[in-house]
């Protein structure tokens, strides 16, 4: 009687340690760095809208189709405009660009590839635009506190990550950052040390006099 239950208590401790170490080893994040798994992703969409064109560019008509559709769209910065012209007409890109201007937007070189082809005597504006977010938050997967890898927890970087895709204006800088050159920081720069070197001292103009005998008591 006595070797049985020394043989089912075996049993069970070594059911149990499998167990832990099962759990141990499926623990559902095994991040160790402090790099985060949860990075923003960006999603490009395209919107187009086909107006009638040709060599002498867009009639008014068209054009103020294309600026309620701009309005309607709301575009903003960020939004990235470019013409798809078979004629290649100078006169609707300009007229295009005028109405781009109006939004604080410049149009783009080249256009991208869209569905459908555009006929003669008909020109494509397409408005791609970006939206960023981060995918798998907020992961609440892991609920016990008990961490044997030392580990990051499973909703690690989301809420940075996730507040930086949500307030970020132009969701392509995620991807590549803004381009510019030494001169134009150069610029900048001189232009605050000039005005802070031209700006006259407080004391320059003496000290205004001020009589203390007036007033009551």
């Amino acid at each position: 009687m006595s070797i049985r239950m020394t043989k089912h208590a075996a049993a069970a401790i070594a059911l149990t340690l499998g167990l832990t170490l099962a759990g141990c080893a499926g623990q559902p994040n095994a991040n160790r760095s402090l790099d985060s798994v949860k990075q923003p992703v960006v999603e490009r969409s395209n919107f187009t809208l086909d107006l009638n064109s040709g060599s002498g560019g867009l009639s008014i008509p068209e054009q103020r189709r294309l600026n309620e559709w701009f309005a309607a769209m709301d575009v903003s910065y960020g939004d990235r405009i470019s013409v798809d012209d078979p004629l290649a007409s100078p006169a609707t890109r300009q007229a295009v660009a005028a109405i781009a201007a109006r939004y604080g937007l410049l149009l783009s070189d080249g256009a991208p590839v869209t569905q459908g082809l555009v006929d003669p005597g008909r020109t494509r504006i397409v408005i791609t635009r970006a939206k960023a977010s981060v995918p798998g938050c907020p992961d609440w997967d892991k609920h016990s506190s008990y961490n044997y890898n030392n580990a990051t927890a499973s909703g690690f970087g989301c809420a940075v990550n996730g507040n930086l895709a949500a307030m970020v204006a132009n969701p392509e800088d995620l991807i590549h950052g803004q381009t510019g050159s030494s001169e134009t920081l150069v610029m900048t720069a001189n232009k605050a040390i000039e005005s802070y070197r031209k700006q006259a001292p407080t004391g320059e103009a003496g000290i205004k006099a001020q009589s203390s005998s007036s007033g009551s008591n």
